[in-house]
């Protein structure tokens, strides 16, 4: 786990600890690459064809998670973000697996922000961090959710961990004890506000 996350909370369960019942699924080489082919056609200006294609490829494989997903984000991409998130929830309770579980947990928590669900969207982004920790797009992601959630400290601590960690010039890396620092005055900050 990164040095800044270590002890900043307790996050959502391991990877390692899964409850819930589902059977993690595996996707064919065939419907990935077709998953693909869709994705890489679309055009965000006009999203409707790729909606169109997503859904007819989900009635020849009802129930996959991967088809779930790639129908949620197509939704998600419009716009349609109420429509995308009964497709995440169906995709994360069929077994997605994997990188696009990960991209999934982002976008769902994403779109829960959206949708105004700010504590539903911190647990998602929290259990993607703890799936995922070194993901940037989630790290920067889950500072976001904080944000929204009106836990600027812990976001701005959340950032700063964040460039001290990747970026990686001499001018940064000269201060880097003082962002490390800083963060973690700042997470304890939220965290001090949390139990309080």
């Amino acid at each position: 786990m990164l040095r800044w996350a270590r002890g900043i909370r307790s996050l959502a369960r391991p990877p390692d600890d899964r409850d819930d019942g589902a059977m993690t699924a595996t996707l064919s080489p065939e419907l990935e690459a077709t998953l693909r082919e869709i994705f890489d056609r679309r055009d965000r200006a006009n999203m409707q064809p790729t909606i169109d294609e997503f859904l007819a490829v989900l009635e020849a494989h009802p129930g996959d998670p991967y088809v779930l997903y790639e129908v949620g984000g197509s939704y998600d991409t419009a716009g349609q973000e109420a429509t995308a998130l009964g497709y995440y929830e169906q995709a994360l309770a069929a077994g997605l697996a994997g990188d696009p579980l990960r991209r999934c947990l982002l976008q769902y928590g994403s779109t829960l922000r959206i949708l105004g669900r700010l504590d539903d969207s911190l647990a998602a982004l929290d259990r993607a961090l703890a799936e995922y920790p070194d993901s940037d797009s989630v790290r920067l992601f889950h500072a976001l959710g904080m944000h929204a959630a009106g836990r600027s400290d812990a976001a701005v601590g959340e950032l700063l961990a964040f460039a001290a960690d990747r970026v990686r010039t001499p001018d940064v890396l000269r201060y880097e004890a003082a962002l490390y620092g800083n963060a973690g005055y700042l997470i304890g900050l939220d965290e001090k506000r949390g139990r309080a």
